[in-house]
């Protein structure tokens, strides 16, 4: 069975590298990219690359941007959503890999997972992305090797089954929240390692380390509490994976 594939990339005021993360994404899948209000030329740039381009009105935030996207890649017949950032921290050349590990796991969410070269990342950085992992695979109930990477693969059936929180104030909940409610709807995650590209040009992040850390932190305690503090889920978060049955499908890339 062929699989069609749309890659979602979410951006705001990313006209530096919008073109170069398009341009090699296209090689592989139709791209469909979020202008999330930005006021230099992105959205041009992004189609003079290849892209379908939706412009949100005012800046709404990474997690309405994301669901748009994904919104419009089931309506158009999308099987899976692959999803990139736009600031070429992730490398398209990675894309294959990820869809032949959705390919192989389709009831699955494919993390592109941070694992290769992981001396590179800035330690701040890696010590949180640490601390999420933790947090997230107890609330998950399974070891999330990557909790914090935006480059994915999630099925289309399980995003139509979501229907996701996506305030502006919830931007960088929305990653970490899908993933618990994925697993809790049958859908794990697998991971794919891949190398994260930190450029010293690279522009600050977005992420606010204080307050988006506590809304995080604060929606995985509120699921936790939920469910008695989900002494299960902990255990098995601790475990090691077991290894994953993969499912009889046919590997021929696809667009």
């Amino acid at each position: 069975m062929n699989k069609r594939f749309c890659i979602v990339i979410p951006a705001y005021n990313e006209a530096a590298t919008i073109s170069e993360v398009v341009a090699g994404a296209v090689e592989y899948a139709p791209v469909l990219v979020v202008d999330d209000g930005s006021s230099d030329d992105t959205a041009e740039r992004a189609r003079a690359a290849g892209a379908t381009v939706l412009v949100n009105a005012e800046n709404a935030g990474k997690a309405a941007s994301l669901w748009r996207g994904m919104v419009q890649a089931m309506n158009e017949g999308a099987d899976a959503v692959i999803t990139m950032d736009a600031d070429a921290q992730h490398d398209p050349a990675e894309l294959p890999r990820l869809q032949g590990a959705h390919i192989t796991f389709p009831q699955r969410v494919i993390l592109g997972a941070r694992l290769r070269e992981r001396h590179a990342t800035p330690p701040l950085r890696l010590f949180g992305n640490r601390m999420a992992n933790f947090w997230i695979s107890w609330a998950a109930g399974h070891p999330v090797a990557d909790s914090q990477t935006g480059y994915r693969v999630y099925p289309t059936e399980l995003l139509g089954r979501l229907k996701p929180a996506v305030a502006r104030e919830r931007s960088f909940v929305f990653e970490s929240e899908i993933l618990i409610e994925a697993a809790r709807l049958g859908y794990p995650t697998e991971p794919v390692p891949i190398t994260a590209i930190y450029r010293p040009t690279a522009r600050a992040s977005y992420y606010r380390g204080g307050l988006d850390t506590w809304r995080i932190v604060r929606m995985v305690g509120g699921k936790l509490l939920a469910r008695g503090m989900y002494p299960q889920g902990l255990w098995r978060s601790l475990r090691p994976p077991r290894p994953a049955r993969p499912e009889a499908a046919d590997h021929e890339r696809t667009h």
